[in-house]
């Protein structure tokens, strides 16, 4: 079973695909649809609609007060350079779930097919890399996953 900030995720997703590209929610209306508080809401907002994921948030507080999240276009223009700007938000280290988030996006952008995505998610899993201890597992799954990228870029 899909975990709460998992389905809330796809719910927006789908929101923003169906809107082209922009959509605009009401935080308390989105919490009552899932019954759930609004801070549940902000988590996924700011751990899954971040620029480095490809989206922009834009929040307007008070009474008439909404959060429109625009989904940046990456096809059909710089590729190379939306990957390189990947590459450097990754930074020197990733876990798993932020990885796999980034992976789930390529896939979403059509950067990459999904059982491209399904090799790229094995390569950089905890079950592969379970024998190196932390924190140099997060190292060397930034430096996969960065070289990965690299490639694609070119």
């Amino acid at each position: 079973m899909a975990r709460l900030s998992d389905v809330i995720e796809n719910f927006i997703k789908q929101v923003i695909s169906d809107a082209q590209g922009v959509a605009e929610i009401q935080r308390n209306e989105l919490a009552n649809h899932f019954n759930c508080v609004p801070s549940q809401i902000n988590y996924v907002i700011s751990t899954r609609f971040t620029n480095d994921m490809g989206y922009l948030v834009e929040s307007r507080r008070g009474g008439g007060g909404f959060i429109r999240i625009t989904r940046v276009n990456v096809t059909g223009g710089d590729m190379g350079g939306y990957l390189m700007h990947i590459i450097s938000a990754i930074g020197r280290r990733i876990g798993q779930q932020d990885a796999d988030a980034f992976i789930r996006n390529f896939v979403d952008y059509e950067i990459v097919e999904p059982r491209e995505a399904d090799l790229m998610r094995a390569a950089v899993s905890d079950k592969i890399l379970m024998r190196i201890a932390q924190p140099e597992r997060d190292v060397v799954r930034a430096d996969i996953l960065k070289n990965m990228l690299t490639v694609l870029a070119v």
